[in-house]
C-alpha cells in the first residue's frame, strides 16, 4: 500500500510539472545566467526538459537553479543517494557476513551431515574471494569430505519473484540481474571469444561445471563496431549457444552475460572451487529460501570487503546489483531481517531525512536507478551532495565517484580537457533519461556541486551527453569562479 501511495503522489506531481512547464518556460530561462542560457540554446534539447542545480560547497545560495524542485527520473545518479545512506547508516567499515554452519561436527576431516552456507547479500563477492573462502573453511576446520548435502541458504532476502528482463527485455544482460543473498560475480559470466586457427574458441570465466557451451561461431570479416560483433547469444536450460560469423580481424573479444539462475551459479561455483581444493561431496547442493534452518555448529564466518571499498565499484562503474544489495542492507539494519524491498525504500528515505535532506516526493525504488518510477529533484540531489561533503564520510563518498577522464563511467569523457581529473561525478543513462551529478574543482580552485537531470524522448541519443559536457565546461571555466 505504501508503494502505491508514494508512486501515485509522484505521478501527480510529475503531471502538474509537465502541465505548468509551457507556462513558465520563458520566465525560468530568463533566470539562467546569460552565458549558460546561450549554451543551452545551442544544444538540441529544450531547456524545459532539464533540471539544473549548481552551488559552491561553502555557499547557501545556488549559482543556477533551473527547474530545481521538479521531480525527474534520475537514472543511475540515484546511486549517490543509496550509497551515501549506506555510509551514514552502516559506516565505512561495515561488512557482509557469510556463515558456514553444519548439522554435525567435523571429525577427522569428514562432515557426516549437511553444510549450510548462509549469505546476507555480500555485494562484492567474486570468484577469487569465493575460492579463497572455501580454502579458509578447509584450513580452519580441517573439512575435506562432506557426506551430507550442501544447502545454500538465501533466506536473508525476502523478495517477490521478478523477471530480470522486465525492465527492457534483456534478461541476460549483467546490469539487469536481480538481488540474491548468495550472489557470486553478480550472476554474470565472462565469455572469451578467441580466434584460433580455422576456428573460434569460446571459454567461460568462471568455467561452471554444469554449464554447456554450444559454440557455433564461424570465422568472418564483419564490422568490429557491430552489435556484439555479430555474435548471437541464446540461453537454454543451463546451456548457452553462440552463433554467427565473428570478424577475426577484431581479435579477442569478451561478452559479459548471465547464463543460469543465481542459485545454480552459486552451486556450480561451489562444486568447481571445492574440487579445486581437493574437497569431496557425496550429496547434493540444494537451494533454500524459506524459514530458519536447524544447525548445531558454526564452522566459520567469512566477511566481505568493507563498504568503503565496495561503493567505489558501485558508483564508479554504476553497478546495479551492488547498489540493490546496499539498499537492502540499510533496510535490514534499520528494521531487522529479512531484508525486503519495502524496508529498503522506507529506510533510505529515513536516513536521508534525518541527515537534513528534504525527501518530500522522493522515490528511490530499488536503489540502483534501473527504474521507470524513481523520482528526485535536482535540489534534493544537491542536498545529498551537500550532506556528503559536510559529513565525516566525505573522503569515502567523494572518492567513490568517477574521476573525469581517469576512471569509471567518465573515463573517456573530459580526457583532453583541462577539467580532466578535476571532477568527481556520477552519471545516469536510460532511454529518455540522461543525468550527471557530483563535485567540480573549477579553474579558480573552488569546489562546486552540480546536478543535471534531463527527461526527454531524445535525451539518451547523445544529446544528453553533449549537454552534460556543456554544463560541466561552463561550471569549470565560466560560471562558478568568485568575483
Amino acid at each position: 500500500m505504501t508503494l502505491k501511495i508514494v508512486t501515485h503522489s509522484v505521478f501527480i506531481k510529475r503531471c502538474v510539472s509537465i502541465a505548468l512547464a509551457a507556462l513558465i518556460s520563458t520566465s525560468v530561462q530568463a533566470q539562467l545566467p546569460d552565458s549558460l542560457r546561450q549554451a543551452i540554446q545551442s544544444q538540441s534539447l529544450p531547456a524545459d526538459s532539464m533540471g539544473i542545480w549548481v552551488q559552491k560547497v561553502d555557499s547557501n545560495t545556488p549559482l543556477v537553479s533551473h527547474n530545481a524542485d521538479r521531480l525527474f527520473n534520475p537514472a543511475s545518479t540515484i546511486k549517490v543517494a543509496t550509497t551515501l545512506a549506506a555510509l551514514l547508516e552502516l559506516g565505512p567499515a561495515y561488512t557482509w557476513p557469510t556463515s558456514f554452519r553444519s548439522t554435525a561436527p567435523v571429525e577427522n576431516g569428514v562432515l557426516r551431515g549437511d553444510l549450510i552456507i548462509r549469505g546476507t547479500g555480500d555485494p562484492g563477492a567474486v570468484s577469487e574471494e569465493h575460492w579463497r573462502m572455501l580454502r579458509d573453511l578447509q584450513r580452519m576446520t580441517g573439512l575435506r569430505r562432506i557426506e551430507g548435502n550442501v544447502i545454500l541458504d538465501a533466506s536473508y532476502f525476502m523478495l517477490p519473484p521478478e523477471d530480470p528482463g522486465a525492465f527492457d527485455g534483456q534478461p541476460h544482460r549483467a546490469y539487469n540481474q536481480l538481488a540474491y543473498a548468495l550472489h557470486v560475480n553478480s550472476n554474470a559470466i565472462r565469455f572469451h571469444i578467441i580466434p584460433e586457427g580455422n576456428s573460434i574458441r569460446v571459454e567461460a570465466e568462471p568455467p561452471l561445471p554444469g554449464l554447456r557451451i554450444n559454440n557455433q561461431l564461424t570465422r568472418g570479416s564483419g564490422n568490429c563496431d557491430a552489435w556484439q560483433r555479430g555474435i548471437r547469444y541464446e540461453v537454454g536450460h543451463n546451456q548457452v549457444t553462440l552463433s554467427g560469423a565473428y570478424p577475426v580481424n577484431c581479435g579477442n573479444y569478451e561478452l559479459l552475460r548471465s547464463a543460469v539462475a543465481p542459485d545454480f551459479n552459486a552451486a556450480e561455483l561451489f562444486r568447481l572451487h571445492w574440487a579445486q581444493w581437493g574437497g569431496e561431496l557425496t550429496g547434493d547442493i540444494l537451494s533454500h529460501q524459506g524459514g530458519p534452518l536447524n544447525y548445531s555448529h558454526t564452522l566459520m564466518v567469512h566477511h566481505s570487503r568493507p563498504l568503503a571499498d565496495l561503493i567505489k565499484v558501485a558508483n564508479k562503474w554504476s553497478h546495479n546489483v551492488m547498489t540493490r544489495h546496499m539498499a537492502l542492507a540499510v533496510g535490514a539494519s534499520r528494521m531487522g531481517p529479512p531484508a525486503t524491498l519495502e524496508k529498503a525504500r522506507v529506510s533510505l528515505i529515513e536516513v536521508l531525512s534525518e541527515a537534513g535532506v528534504n525527501t518530500q516526493g522522493m522515490f528511490i525504488d530499488n536503489g540502483s536507478g534501473l527504474s521507470r518510477v524513481a523520482r528526485i529533484s535536482p535540489n534534493q540531489l544537491g542536498q545529498i551532495l551537500q550532506v556528503g561533503w559536510d559529513s565525516p564520510r566525505r573522503p569515502e563518498f567523494v572518492s567513490s565517484l568517477s574521476i573525469s577522464g581517469v576512471d569509471g563511467t567518465t573515463r573517456r569523457q573530459y580526457r583532453n580537457s583541462p577539467s580532466a581529473g578535476q571532477m568527481h561525478l556520477k552519471t545516469g543513462l536510460l532511454n529518455q533519461v540522461s543525468a550527471i551529478t557530483g563535485y567540480v574543482r573549477n579553474r579558480c580552485n573552488e569546489d562546486v556541486m552540480v546536478v543535471l537531470l534531463i527527461n526527454h524522448p531524445e535525451a539518451h541519443l547523445g544529446h544528453g551527453t553533449r549537454m552534460q559536457q556543456t554544463l560541466m565546461d561552463w561550471v569549470f571555466n565560466t560560471g562558478s569562479c568568485s568575483n
